[in-house]
This record gives C-alpha cells, sequence and structure tokens, in this order.
C-alpha cells in the first residue's frame, strides 16, 4: 500500500482528479492524507467533499481553517454570506451529512512514521501534548454542542500556549494553532499578520517549525496552509501547500523511505489578493 499526502485543494476538484491519475492512485491498495482545506474560494467545493467523503477509508483528511470555516457557516448565517463559494454545499441536499462527515474529522493523523496536520503546532506542545490537545477540540466539534464553539471561534486571543488556559480561551488556542499558525516569535507567540514567504517577516518572528528546541522537533509533520512558502522539506517537516488554487501547483508527497514528491500544475481558480491575507 501506498499513503500519498496532498496538500490543500480548496475546491478545485479538477486538479486534485488529474493528481490522482497521475499518481495511478488505486482505492483498493492506496491511501490519501488530505492535509486539510477542501473547500473554499476554488469553484467545485461541494464536488471535492462529496467525493474525498465517498473514498471512505481510502482517505483521511485533517481539518483546515478553511474547513472550520465551513462548519461556523453551516450554523451561523452571517458567515455564510461572506464567502459565497460555499453556497452550494450549503444549500446542498445531502448539506447536513456533509456537515456532520467534515465536524467528525480529526486535527492530527498520524501513523508510525508520520503525522499530518494543517498548519502548525506551538513550540511548548511534544507528541504527547499535541494529541491531547487535538482530541479535546475533536470531542467539542464531534460532540452536541459544536455550535457554541463554532460561534465563538473566530479571534486571535489567547496567542500564547499556558497550561492555565480553559474552556473556550484554550479551544480557540488549540484549534488557531492546528489551523491557522504560520509565524510565532521565540517564545510560541502566535503571528496572524505575516503569512508572506520566508525572509519576509519581521525579525522577532520565525516559521514555527524553526523555534529553537521546540518540543515537537522529533515528530515527523506533513503539513499545508502555508502556498507562500511553496514546497519546504526540512528537518522533520515537509510543507505541501504549492498554491493550487492561485495557479500553483497541487502536490502530492508519497511517504516512503525517502518520501518523493508528485506534483502537477494548476490553471490556478483564483489571482492573489488581499482577502488572501484574511484570518479565515
Amino acid at each position: 500500500m501506498s499513503i500519498y499526502a496532498i496538500g490543500d485543494i480548496q475546491g478545485c476538484f479538477d486538479d486534485l482528479l488529474r493528481l490522482l491519475d497521475t499518481l495511478s492512485f488505486n482505492e483498493d491498495s492506496d491511501q490519501l492524507w488530505f492535509a486539510g482545506d477542501l473547500v473554499n474560494r476554488g469553484p467545485k467545493s461541494l464536488e471535492t467533499l462529496r467525493f474525498i467523503k465517498g473514498l471512505g477509508d481510502s482517505a483521511v483528511t485533517v481539518l483546515g481553517n478553511h474547513d472550520m470555516h465551513l462548519l461556523a457557516a453551516s450554523c451561523l448565517p452571517k458567515v455564510a454570506d461572506k464567502k459565497n463559494t460555499l453556497t452550494s454545499v450549503l444549500e446542498a441536499p445531502d448539506r447536513d451529512e456533509l456537515i456532520d462527515w467534515l465536524r467528525r474529522r480529526p486535527l492530527l493523523h498520524f501513523n508510525e512514521e508520520f503525522c499530518l496536520l494543517h498548519a502548525g503546532l506551538p513550540p511548548q506542545w511534544n507528541f504527547k501534548m499535541a494529541q491531547k490537545m487535538a482530541l479535546i477540540a475533536e470531542k467539542m466539534l464531534q460532540g452536541d454542542h459544536y455550535q457554541d464553539f463554532l460561534k465563538q471561534m473566530y479571534g486571535n486571543k489567547p496567542n500564547q500556549w499556558s497550561p492555565n488556559l480553559k474552556g473556550m480561551t484554550r479551544l480557540r488556542f488549540i484549534i488557531n494553532c492546528f489551523t491557522r499558525m504560520r509565524y510565532c516569535d521565540a517564545e510560541g507567540r502566535l503571528d496572524f499578520t505575516h503569512s508572506g514567504p520566508l525572509g519576509s517577516q519581521p525579525k522577532n518572528l520565525m516559521p514555527w517549525f524553526e523555534v529553537p528546541n521546540r518540543k515537537n522537533a522529533d515528530m515527523r509533520i506533513v503539513f499545508g496552509h502555508w502556498s507562500t512558502l511553496g514546497y519546504y522539506e526540512g528537518p522533520n517537516c515537509y510543507g505541501i501547500d504549492t498554491g493550487c488554487l492561485w495557479g500553483g501547483q497541487l502536490t502530492a508527497l508519497k511517504l516512503d523511505q525517502p518520501v518523493q514528491r508528485i506534483s502537477i500544475d494548476c490553471a490556478g481558480a483564483k489571482k492573489p489578493t488581499q482577502e488572501y491575507t484574511m484570518l479565515y
């Protein structure tokens, strides 16, 4: 069996199908790991969700910030109005089934060799802590009162980990780490102002995976979320959001020894705008 980790699709369904053809993906023997952001901004969010859901155990996906935005839009009409690319999902006859499936996806997936998440981890969390924090948020999202959290999800505070965080503030921090973080300072304070390529940030900021002495440095992490980073391969870290939506590439990483990158060129569904730097 081959495992392929695939970067952010964001509704670019046709590009996904072309990539799977390139991989000669076999649903009966292979598995796909999706790094989140299945939906939004691209033209075919509904088709993407239906297809990946239909793959069953042949596909694993972690939640990204745009997936979280869809969950919020499903219960907050004012949020839904801001992003009409989600309308096809929100008005679909199988909408409730799709939303229920999506909110039961994990924030962190792992096997004996690799960990998959959408954005990043704070430097204070080791593997056991990351697993514990993911389970806390997943329990809320999969529970009967998930809408209570989604109504309070948006916000940049708290921006630093503390074991004293509780309730909704702790949940917001967990979600922001797993689905939104890129840069932080040496103490792990999250920064949501800068999202550009490496070297464009202020001197006090660094990518989360370069924080000195981070406790998760021994985890082999595959992540998406950061298209301006492009494909990144560093010590135990693989960034695979290569900007399909913006006319870049859609990338799959074959999780073998050594890993193998397979990418296709994409026409792009949107041109980069200031919207790209918005929180969700």
